[in-house]
């Protein structure tokens, strides 16, 4: 199942946000850098993919389908920004083994935005995940945010961590939020099928997103895995001893939660010590989840101090 939200034709959710965005823009008060904030896997890539098209579309064939809220695949735009060669839409995000969105990202986003437009289209630059840019990145972004060229539009995704105040002060913050219910709809919806007959009760819990559902279903079967029968202990042990939360952003994220599903199926009032070492393990994951702190250490302990116990 492809899962990145360049691909995703149809917009489960957030249709009411959707359709506020087109109406900024059709009035020409579309803020020309806006931050979408909330969970990961929540969908906010793909609702802004989604109305980047319906702007780009505008005036192509197959345009964009407001009705169904979708993006036709035979359309132009769509298929140039599939390409990654679309003049009118700059993509940044982390790249593969690295831990931070590097300067040289931002330096060539700047040298592409002084170049002249091939059409009076407008626009657009996504960043990705910019609670891992760096402080260098962060620098050179912020001066381009101050005096941005004219009908460009930022787009920047941070997934409820902690950013520099001086780049969220320079943008219009979105909340995007779903309820527990709503999220395993959306999943739901994307499978053809009730999620709940493949993934294990205890590993759903009231912040699980569609995209962080969808990434459990997706690492199972490439792992072999039964999600409805493994034993939630000895599934996370797996992806802590095989070390699968570093090739997988979502999975790493999903672990936090596992982890904190598993204290509280555990924890018990009797039990002082293992109350004593959630606290403990609770804090650690705050501040590896806030401030993007290396995961292995903290893996490594939990293993060590509660699994193998």
């Amino acid at each position: 199942m492809n899962l990145k939200p360049v691909n995703q034709l149809s917009l489960y959710g957030h249709h009411v946000e959707l359709l506020n965005f087109i109406e900024l823009y059709k009035s020409q008060k579309l803020p020309n850098k806006i931050l979408l904030s909330g969970e990961k896997g929540i969908g906010k890539s793909t609702l802004a993919y989604h109305i980047i098209n319906h702007i780009l579309s505008t005036d192509e064939d197959n345009s964009y389908d407001p009705k169904n809220f979708k993006i036709n695949h035979k359309n132009k735009s769509f298929k140039l920004i599939l390409n990654k060669s679309n003049p009118n839409f700059i993509s940044i995000d982390i790249d593969d083994e690295k831990k931070s969105i590097d300067i040289n990202q931002i330096r060539n986003l700047i040298l592409t935005l002084n170049k002249s437009s091939f059409n009076k289209k407008p626009r657009f630059v996504l960043i990705d995940n910019i609670e891992l840019l760096n402080i260098n990145s962060v620098n050179a972004l912020l001066k381009i945010l101050e005096e941005p060229n004219d009908n460009i539009f930022f787009i920047l995704i941070n997934s409820n961590k902690k950013i520099l105040p001086t780049l969220k002060s320079r943008c219009l913050n979105y909340n995007i939020t779903l309820t527990s219910s709503q999220s395993i709809d959306i999943t739901n919806k994307i499978l053809d099928q009730n999620c709940m007959n493949l993934i294990h009760e205890q590993m759903i819990n009231y912040y699980s997103t569609p995209g962080s559902l969808l990434s459990l279903l997706n690492f199972a079967t490439e792992n072999n895995l039964d999600l409805k029968q493994i034993n939630l202990k000895d599934f996370i042990k797996k992806i802590i001893m095989e070390k699968k939360y570093k090739k997988d952003h979502f999975i790493k994220y999903q672990l936090y939660s596992l982890i904190e599903i598993y204290f509280r199926n555990n924890i018990s009032i009797k039990n002082i010590k293992l109350l004593k070492i959630h606290n403990y393990f609770l804090k650690k994951i705050n501040n590896t989840k806030i401030f993007n702190l290396d995961d292995e250490s903290l893996l490594m302990e939990f293993e060590e101090r509660v699994l193998n116990a």
